[in-house]
């Protein structure tokens, strides 16, 4: 192949497409959680959520997610991600937040304004059972009687 002015725009666009696809995996790789005093913040790639402690209602394990239909995200390997929408309720218009790392172990519903959902959990099971003893704790805290 003979070398033209022209091949350095394609090899550009091709590792700059190759450097932006690998930024996406890794955004998407794991649940990025925070939480400061007032609130509990879920991220994983585009997906976010800030959920306020003073609007949790509850915090449960489940085993399994109910049905649910995919209004974006995906699945791969053991990762399931995205905004989806009940079968119950599909005549609303209600998203249920799923960050869920592995499939196969618990994964923890949180409900929030009496009847949002997100459904999450990390890779490593102890690092989920931790998180919930601390959501749990600052649920209790906050909402104790003054």
């Amino acid at each position: 192949m003979q070398f033209t002015k022209k091949n350095w725009v394609w090899t550009i666009t091709l590792i700059l497409t190759v450097v932006l696809c690998t930024y996406v995996l890794i955004l998407h790789f794991k649940n990025w959680v925070s939480s400061d005093a007032d609130s509990l913040k879920l991220r994983s790639g585009f997906y976010a959520i800030e959920i306020p402690f003073n609007q949790l209602d509850s915090v449960v394990f489940v085993e399994r997610l109910p049905p649910m239909e995919r209004l974006h995200g995906f699945s791969a390997m053991d990762m399931e991600k995205g905004i989806f929408r009940q079968f119950k309720d599909s005549l609303t218009e209600k998203k249920v937040y799923v960050f869920v790392d592995n499939i196969n172990q618990q994964k923890v519903k949180l409900v929030y304004k009496d009847s949002c959902l997100v459904f999450f959990n990390l890779k490593d099971s102890v690092e989920t059972l931790r998180l919930v003893d601390k959501i749990s704790s600052k649920i209790n805290v906050s909402t104790a009687p003054n």
